[in-house]
């Protein structure tokens, strides 16, 4: 991999978080005050916060901005700390949406229906709507313009990664770098710096999907590092926590207690699995990577959901009202 190489890598990496930033920021506008009266209307009931949760992030394609919202509403008083948590259940849920999309770059085939969903070729025609929408009078419109040329460039993005590092698939010392990754915590420990640093799990799963396509990503290394990446993703709503009162900090805690406790339990019971019935270490593809994203956050919730009161006992012990 040659210096022209690593700066069409730090190309693609900058147009696919701008336009992942960019598509989240003009959906949460688009949505408006009445993303806050849907969520305040709509968690009275555990499921219904629940399937709000999973429909309100998967609108605007992040759980950080949705519990970033939820730490601003709880510390405004327009919600209880115990109304947001099953909706934090329900963005762990919605957010692997964007993996599935993103899963979309390693389609393979002739077949006309499977070239039209490549990013590479449904893109361009989004981002001249995009554009056109742009030049029009109407606010929402603009908004909703920018969401789609966010889309076209965070997936322009990613294709323009995935040519960057395909020489990765034949280079050895990568080999030898990604075999660090079949230690299962330094994976966990791996994806969760990286989504810190870049405050999006979405990003981060988007870029391992990237990697996977070089064939040295293997399934052993892909579920440590999603599961990493989970509880990487809870810095974004513990800094907007920072001098806010403490119901708005439970908030972040219970999103930093669900990712860790979820992660916990199902490393160790991947890591039981893998020692008596062995699993099947062969390359991974970004489709699976997507799978392995909706199978742990589905699993945690499941695991967690018959325990939430018990957790929300556990926050309340660990930053009781003053």
């Amino acid at each position: 991999m040659d210096l022209f190489s690593v700066l069409r890598l730090l190309l693609g990496l900058s147009f696919f978080l701008f336009g992942m930033k960019s598509m989240s920021a003009n959906l949460e506008e688009i949505a408006g005050g009445r993303l806050e009266q849907l969520l305040k209307r709509m968690t009275a009931n555990p499921w219904a916060g629940l399937f709000t949760g999973i429909g309100v992030t998967m609108a605007v394609q992040s759980s950080s901005a949705v519990t970033v919202l939820l730490v601003g509403l709880v510390g405004g008083g327009l919600m209880t700390f115990r109304q947001t948590v099953y909706v934090v259940f329900g963005a762990n849920i919605g957010t692997t949406l964007t993996a599935w999309l993103l899963s979309l770059a390693g389609l393979e085939g002739k077949a006309l229906w499977v070239q039209l969903l490549k990013p590479e070729n449904f893109s361009p025609v989004l981002a001249l709507l995009g554009v056109v929408l742009l030049f029009s009078k109407g606010e929402r419109r603009r908004g909703v313009g920018s969401a789609l040329v966010g889309f076209a460039l965070l997936m322009h993005g990613m294709e323009l990664m995935k040519e960057a590092v395909s020489p990765l698939a034949e280079d050895p010392k990568f080999g030898e770098l990604m075999v660090a990754f079949r230690n299962p915590l330094l994976g966990v420990l791996a994806g969760a710096a990286v989504t810190a640093v870049i405050q999006s799990s979405s990003a981060s799963i988007g870029i391992l999907q990237a990697l996977s396509l070089t064939g040295q990503v293997t399934r052993s290394m892909a579920v440590p590092l999603v599961m990493g990446q989970n509880i990487g993703t809870c810095v974004t709503a513990m800094l907007s926590a920072i001098g806010a009162d403490k119901n708005a900090k439970r908030v972040a805690m219970i999103h930093l207690l669900i990712n860790t406790l979820g992660t916990a339990i199902c490393l160790a019971l991947f890591l039981v699995a893998e020692r008596l019935i062995g699993v099947n270490d062969s390359p991974i593809a970004p489709v699976g990577i997507a799978v392995i994203h909706t199978l742990f956050n589905v699993t945690v919730t499941a695991l967690l959901l018959p325990f939430t009161k018990q957790l929300i006992r556990l926050v309340e012990k660990t930053a009781p009202t003053e």
